[in-house]
């Protein structure tokens, strides 16, 4: 019995992998960036991140094309890459931001919702867009990918 139950955690445990869960998409590169202590909420241009419903964005060189930061309330802050996931890079797969949406220049139309990164009706294409890492601590808020 005490065998029987080894051999199932070892199948368990080798079914588990942190790396399961990554979706390496083949559009975009990983681009490692940090904002370190730029983005402070009691400087001007960040100011309204201190109120829900706010942005801001961050051109190069954080992460592909820049990155939108969206203030949710609380403690909820979402980054997202600005290029659109289902396209080969190109001078139109940067995307435009406005209120919650962010949309891709290309002909199609590719549009996603950046409280949560997923893809609108009628995007099309597999993937989500590229959430980076925040943290915050009193009135700096770092973005982070590596």
């Amino acid at each position: 019995m005490k065998s029987l139950f080894y051999i199932v955690c070892s199948v368990l445990l080798a079914g588990c992998s942190a790396n399961n869960d990554i979706i390496k998409n083949p559009y975009l590169p990983n681009y490692e960036f940090d904002t370190g202590t730029l983005i402070n909420t009691n400087l001007p241009q960040f100011n309204q991140l201190k109120f829900p419903g706010n942005y801001v964005i961050l051109d190069k060189p954080y992460g592909i094309n820049g990155f939108v930061l969206y203030y949710a309330g609380g403690s909820n802050y979402n980054a997202f890459e600005i290029t659109d996931p289902n396209h080969a890079l190109s001078s139109c797969s940067t995307l435009s931001v406005e209120g919650i949406i962010a949309t891709c220049d290309c002909d199609d139309g590719n549009s996603y919702d950046i409280l949560n990164g997923v893809k609108r009706e009628g995007t099309t294409g597999n993937y989500p867009l590229i959430r980076y890492h925040v943290e915050v601590q009193g009135s700096i808020i770092r973005v982070y990918n590596n």
